[in-house]
Parts: structure tokens; sequence; C-alpha cells
């Protein structure tokens, strides 16, 4: 990614407003961090804490030129400057993102949203009617999608390297919450469901795990025969999810998430199978991507090495042989997205290789899959449609 096609386009960077994310915020730096390293931002607004006394003093602690108290006063002052952000990062509890999302669309704002889209599917629709009308560019930071194998993996399918797809497995398997909740603290509002949403477990990790399997296949899951639950005695929310799957060509398949398997960190993981050979990669070490034809040996692709396809090419920034991997993951959404919109504000059609990145589109079948996994669950595991009619 030596070449900046932004400035190419706008003859300089956009102009990036941060929502969340403040100091402490694991995921605010890496939005931050991910906006810089391509150099395709300049990031000049923030708000950074509901807390407004703390909202200033971090983004003055970080180096903004506009901080800001509050969230509502970064859009419309942004909105009406003459030289103000031309688009909106949000990372802010899950309950928020659609006030944002909405408010920054609704004043010609491009939005790079933290996943999920929204709580409710009700929700995650409204915002993307306001993406299909106003024709912003709104981007959803499942960074998974951006490591290079990933991206390889998904070229291979569409060049048909491993024949029709049969069987797909997918799991996200983490363990930092194996420990009961400690009795009387503040849990924190992921484990609150109205600000949290529905399903903790399917809504932090569950999300990327079901995105992931639609990205590299290129297939939509039709119905799901789902459990959901928690395996900790006495969790008041889910730290588990199963589910069958069914693919829009027929193939089959299978789904489980958790935060509560003790000892393990974070082990997303996808195995595809076609007629042809199986491609298998895991999100800990994320520079190989394991190919196993019929009848042969195992291959073994990596990051700009041998058999590399330009999608994932595209989205490796040092030669073969060196390790990328969670930042550049996100940065690699960051970058496409930021094509995507410097493109829209000049009247270009942006590469194609850059219109990868998951969009409103995707978080709400997001929504829909976490739905329809819950109602599933909730009548028996009984099979249930999980497509979201257009």
């Amino acid at each position: 990614m030596d070449e900046n096609p932004v400035i190419e386009m706008l003859g300089r960077r956009l102009r990036l407003a941060v929502i969340g994310g403040g100091p402490g915020s694991f995921i605010g730096s890496m939005h931050r961090t991910a906006a810089r390293i391509d150099n395709r931002y300049e990031l000049v607004a923030s708000a950074l804490s509901s807390d407004p006394r703390r909202s200033l003093e971090y983004g003055h602690a970080l180096g903004f030129d506009r901080p800001y108290e509050r969230a509502s006063d970064l859009l419309d002052q942004e909105a009406a400057h003459p030289t103000g952000a031309d688009a909106v990062a949000i990372m802010t509890p899950n309950d928020s993102h659609h006030e944002y999302s909405m408010a920054a669309l609704d004043r010609g704002l491009d939005v790079i949203s933290d996943k999920p889209i929204a709580n409710t599917l009700t929700e995650a629709r409204e915002i993307l009617a306001n993406v299909e009308q106003t024709g912003l560019v709104f981007c959803l930071t499942h960074n998974y999608t951006g490591y290079p194998m990933v991206r390889q993996a998904r070229a291979m399918v569409a060049e048909n390297a491993i024949g029709e797809i049969r069987l797909v497995q997918v799991e996200y398997v983490q363990g930092g919450k194996a420990k009961p909740d400690p009795a009387g603290d503040d849990p924190g509002w992921r484990y609150d469901p109205e600000r949290g949403g529905p399903s903790l477990v399917l809504g932090d990790i569950g999300t990327h795990a079901h995105n992931l399997a639609r990205f590299v296949t290129g297939l939509e899951i039709t119905e799901v025969a789902g459990e959901v639950g928690h395996i900790v005695p006495n969790r008041r929310v889910d730290d588990y999810a199963g589910a069958l799957l069914r693919f829009s060509n027929g193939a089959r398949g299978s789904f489980w998430v958790t935060q509560a398997a003790a000892g393990m960190e974070n082990c997303l993981r996808i195995r595809v199978s076609g007629a042809d050979a199986t491609i298998e990669w895991s999100q800990e070490t994320p520079t190989r991507l394991i190919v196993r034809p019929i009848g042969k040996p195992a291959e073994l692709r990596t990051p700009n090495g041998p058999g590399t396809l330009p999608l994932a090419r595209r989205a490796s920034r040092i030669v073969a042989g060196h390790p990328e991997g969670f930042h550049e993951g996100f940065a690699t959404i960051y970058s496409d997205a930021a094509e995507a919109m410097a493109a829209r504000r000049v009247g270009l059609d942006p590469d194609p290789l850059a219109m990868h990145f998951p969009t409103a589109w995707d978080g709400a079948l997001g929504v829909k899959f976490v739905e329809a996994v819950i109602q599933s669950s909730q009548n028996a595991s009984a099979w249930t449609n999980a497509m979201l009619e257009s």
C-alpha cells in the first residue's frame, strides 16, 4: 500500500472525527492506530467520553485539534465547520451506535462504526435505509476480513480454486469470561441487555464469526438451528452459542462461539470444504492459510508469498516472511473505506479491490443472524430463517 489514492483524488487526507474510545479503551486505540497506518486520514476532532470534562481532557491529551464535550456538539459543529470532518468513527457502547450513525449520516458525514451496527433489527434497517438514500459510505469494522490470508481465501473461493462449497465450519473461542462473575461488582455495559444487546456472546464475537463465514464463502446463511445460553453457573448473560447452518447454495455448516473456554485466548477459526479442496485459517496464526487439495499434499499460503492473489496482495504492507496482524487488519478496512469515501467525493469509481469492506448491509445481516439464533434457541432449536429481505 505504497500509493495513496485518497491524496491523489482529494489532494489531502480525509478529515476524521472520533466518537468514543478514550484512554484505557482497547478498541479505541485500535481504531485510531488503524486510521493512521496508511496515511489516509487526519484525526481532527473528538468526543472521547460520555463525561464532558473527561471528553475534553482526553481529547487534549491525545492531541486532537478540536476536542468536544459531547458527541452531539461534535456532529453539529463539524458538519458546519468550513474544514470540518469528512467522516466519523464510532466506538461507543453498542446501544449508541444507531443514534450516532444516524446523526452523522443526516449531516452528510461518512461513517465508520464498530460492530454490531445496532442492537435491534429495526435500528439496523434504519441505518441501512439512510445509507441507501444518501449514498454515503458506511463501513463496519469487522477487522478480521482485512487480514491478507482471509482475503486470499475469499479470492481463491471466488476463482473456484476449491470447487463448489459443501461444508463450512466457523468458531470463535475465548476464555476471558471463564471465571464466575464477581458478586457485587459493576460488570459494565456489556452485561446490560439494554446497552450491550440481547446476547453478550453473539454481539461481541458471534457477529465476527458470522461475517467471516459470509466474507470467505461469498454465500448467505439462509437458516439456523441454534442454542444460546451460559455455561458459567449463575451468569445472567449468554457466554455460549452454537448453531447448525444452511447456506444459499445448499452447503451445510456449523457455528459455535464462547467467551468462557478456560485458558483460551482469541481463537477465531474457519474451515471451508469445497468439492476439490479444503482451506483453513486461524486468527492466532494469521499469516498461514492452509490449502488441502484432494489426493495431494497440503499447501501453505503466506502474505506476499507464492500464489498470492491481488486482493490479498493489496492488504499486505511488507515483504514475505514478516508478520502482520490485528492492527494491520483494522487498517485495511479503514484504508478501503477511505478510498470509497474519496471516490464518492470526486465522482469517480473506486478500485474494485477497495470495495470489500463490511457495509451497512453486512451489519444488518449480522443483527438478523443474532436474532435468528436466539429465536431458534427459544423454539427448541427449530430451523429459523436468517435472511434479510432486501
